[in-house]
């Protein structure tokens, strides 16, 4: 790295953690630390959700991913719009309304109390998963264009982040990642427009070698094979994953109740999906363009699979890139946007594992419903953002020896994880007659379902042969379809 870049990287972490300095007075109450006092706008917050969405795993694992294959995986980016309509017909005024910043609270009210611990545990799974795969592919970037050691990335990043969103709150991880996500854009735009005009044989060649080696494909139009990743199971699998993420999952619950009110709420989220479909095609185009450009330079190729080591190989794609060909100065602020991708993931991770901590575990079960004052609840608040910072730090330190790509990790963990929880909140939304022992009848079998699919214990000719992805499908239809078959015989009020 030359001078000018590390001082640009420096900079712009400097800039985000003063951020959350900034905000530090806001978030001195638990209201202020978890909602931002409801005052926010829609377009802050839309800008945050985008911001969220464009992780280290975007910014490493999509490149990756069309470099080795095809624009197969940007799939799950057409399935944000279908997830949005129904988000913002029925989840943002359903929880508006609750007013439970908890995104939990009423599956207790509607099932029982072990229906939220079973959904929060899921939750904070799932946010570990998120947390890890982010940090491992930020410190994979940062590894391979410094030459520092990739633990000691790891530890340095989770501190940072840790620190800004503990002292901040929400208010200041919604700003810092509208900051971060504008990075992002411009650092995308950057590496495309250098891919372009760098490539040997200019703009036209570089479309040409790509367009003929098929790296614009979405892939198999099959509707029959179940198997392999055909652009129907990746638009299905996106299809539920965001209706998880919108409608039970707490870094998105938190953000409608930031918003200052249910109309601004729905606009944030059409401003995060408009801005984030262009920009993931972006990267997609930069894997494309990344396979152009070294098949002119196949004596390259060779050094970035001894720099991948036991990892996935396309990972180092874009790595390998910015490493030598990006001139001074645009090295940092490219960094600086790989940092920007894996910070406004992390920061909301841990701010909404806090909060569910305080309101769900704390003030639920050890307090036991009882009055929390303010000063217990900063102190849960804080502690427990040190505590899921650690925690999601060390789970990145163990995978690095995964040789996956970190995409395809984090696609994998967070079917298992989310698939437990999307069914049971639309059983309890749709199904009036669902009562308890429906429910937990539901999730009993679905989650052996869950386990059955996705365990490395259960001999692969005892599983059905169905693509990895599919699993937060077929766990989320077995927990809605076995409470509703139960719930015709057991009804609620006969509970």
């Amino acid at each position: 790295m030359q001078t000018l870049d590390l001082l640009v990287l420096a900079s712009y972490i400097t800039i985000v953690v003063g951020v959350g300095f900034w905000f530090a007075r806001r978030s001195a109450t638990s209201d202020g630390f978890m909602k931002a006092g409801g005052r926010l706008p829609g377009w802050v917050i839309g800008l945050s959700l985008f911001g969220t969405y464009l992780s280290s795993n975007t910014f490493i694992g999509v490149p990756g991913k069309a470099y080795a294959g095809n624009w197969n995986a940007f799939v799950f980016s057409l399935s944000i719009p279908i997830a949005i309509l129904i988000a913002t017909r029925y989840f943002v005024k359903f929880y508006r309304n609750t007013g439970e910043i908890s995104a939990y609270e009423h599956l207790e009210h509607r099932f029982g109390v072990w229906a939220r611990i079973y959904a929060v545990i899921c939750y904070l799974l799932t946010q570990v998963a998120r947390s890890a795969t982010i940090m491992l592919g930020v410190a994979i970037g940062l590894q391979q264009v410094t030459g520092w050691d990739l633990m000691t990335i790891i530890l340095v990043a989770g501190v940072l982040v840790t620190a800004y969103t503990l002292i901040g709150g929400i208010e200041a991880v919604i700003w810092t990642d509208a900051i971060q996500s504008v990075v992002l854009t411009l650092g995308a735009l950057l590496i495309v427009g250098i891919l372009l005009f760098e490539h040997p044989g200019g703009a036209s060649e570089a479309i040409a070698i790509a367009r003929d080696n098929a790296k614009f494909s979405l892939g198999d139009w099959s509707f029959t094979d179940l198997t392999t990743s055909t652009v129907w199971v990746v638009l299905v699998y996106g299809l539920f994953i965001n209706l998880t993420n919108f409608g039970i999952d707490q870094n998105y619950i938190q953000r409608y109740h930031t918003a200052e009110s249910e109309k601004a709420a729905n606009r944030s989220l059409w401003i995060g999906a408009i801005l984030y479909l262009p920009v993931s095609l972006l990267f997609f185009l930069i894997g494309s363009l990344l396979f152009s450009f070294y098949e002119t330079m196949p004596q390259e190729v060779a050094a970035i699979q001894e720099m991948a080591g036991d990892r996935k190989f396309e990972d180092s794609i874009l790595p390998h890139f910015m490493t030598n060909h990006l001139p001074p100065g645009i090295g940092g602020l490219i960094l600086a946007a790989l940092a920007a991708a894996a910070m406004s993931t992390i920061d909301t991770s841990l701010n909404s594992s806090a909060t569910i901590t305080l309101k769900d575990l704390w003030g639920r079960l050890i307090r036991s419903g009882k009055e929390v004052s303010e000063q217990e609840s900063m102190k849960v608040l804080r502690i427990s953002t040190i505590l899921w910072g650690i925690i999601g730090t060390g789970t990145a330190l163990l995978l690095t020896g995964n040789a996956k790509n970190i995409l395809d990790i984090w696609w994998q963990l967070s079917g298992m994880f989310a698939g437990g929880m999307l069914g049971l909140f639309l059983l309890g939304l749709i199904v009036g007659k669902a009562g308890n022992a429906a429910a937990a009848t539901g999730v009993i079998i679905g989650v052996f379902v869950i386990f059955w699919l996705s365990s490395s214990w259960v001999p692969e000719h005892l599983k059905p042969v169905l693509h990895s992805n599919l699993t937060i499908v077929i766990g989320t239809l077995t927990i809605f379809l076995v409470g509703l078959i139960v719930s015709r015989f057991v009804s609620r009020k006969e509970v």
